[in-house]
């Protein structure tokens, strides 16, 4: 079985003014199936920079990506499109939720832009939060609902095509620490029984604690590298 997600010197150079910024130098990573990997850092450091490469958002200067075998880049725009919608969820910092839709609408609106049909779409939006305990709160909007609420429907939003990675981005940044811990809890769960593989940039070392490896980066490098572990182990 391929590694959910491989990526081989990766670069990326940005232009600023005179200078040439070297945001990602020369990183290897391989993320096995059903990891929980964290990837820590200063601010500046590449990071997100690094996610956004893995994830398709924005393509590397050199280097390959492969998501369960597949390449991300030197294909269509489309292909691309098609193979991030199918791989990966995301959960970013600031939820990112529609704020006119109901918690239900925010979840089924991938679905439904993937060409989903209405109930299709609401079965597996309900489903999805009721795994993450907010089936109660699925006619809500996001005003009315708590922060670590509203990332619980985040998170229902990330699962509800049952991707197989999921990428996030300070995913408790914005939350206060008992909060930060709900969701964590959470998603060590999905990770656990579900076997639901993660990546996840965080500046939180007790968010670090409860992954299975941490990746350190310092200035576009990866410093310390953690190694997957063997099939033995």
């Amino acid at each position: 079985m391929p590694p959910a997600l491989e990526a081989s010197q990766l670069w990326k150079l940005y232009q600023a003014g005179e200078s040439t910024v070297e945001a990602v130098r020369g990183v290897d990573v391989r993320i096995n199936s059903g990891e929980m990997i964290a990837v820590m850092g200063p601010s500046g450091c590449g990071k997100t920079t690094l996610l956004n490469i893995l994830s398709g958002i924005d393509e590397p200067t050199s280097g390959m990506v492969l998501v369960n075998g597949q390449p991300l880049y030197g294909i269509s725009d489309d292909q691309r499109t098609d193979l991030r919608g199918q791989h990966f969820g995301f959960i970013f910092q600031n939820f990112n939720l529609l704020p006119v839709l109901s918690a239900v609408e925010n979840v089924e609106l991938p679905l439904l832009l993937n060409g989903s049909s209405p109930t299709e779409a609401r079965t597996a939006a309900l489903l999805a939060l009721e795994q993450v305990g907010l089936g109660d709160r699925s006619g809500h909007r996001p005003a009315e609902l708590s922060g670590g609420q509203q990332q619980r429907v985040a998170v229902a939003r990330a699962i509800v095509h049952r991707p197989s990675i999921i990428l996030c981005d300070e995913p408790t940044g914005n939350l206060d620490n008992a909060t930060s811990d709900e969701v964590m809890a959470l998603l060590s769960t999905m990770n656990r029984e579900q076997g639901t593989t993660f990546l996840i940039v965080t500046h939180d070392p007790a968010i670090a604690e409860q992954c299975q490896r941490t990746i350190t980066m310092s200035d576009g490098n990866i410093v310390a590298p953690s190694p997957p572990p063997t099939e033995e182990e």
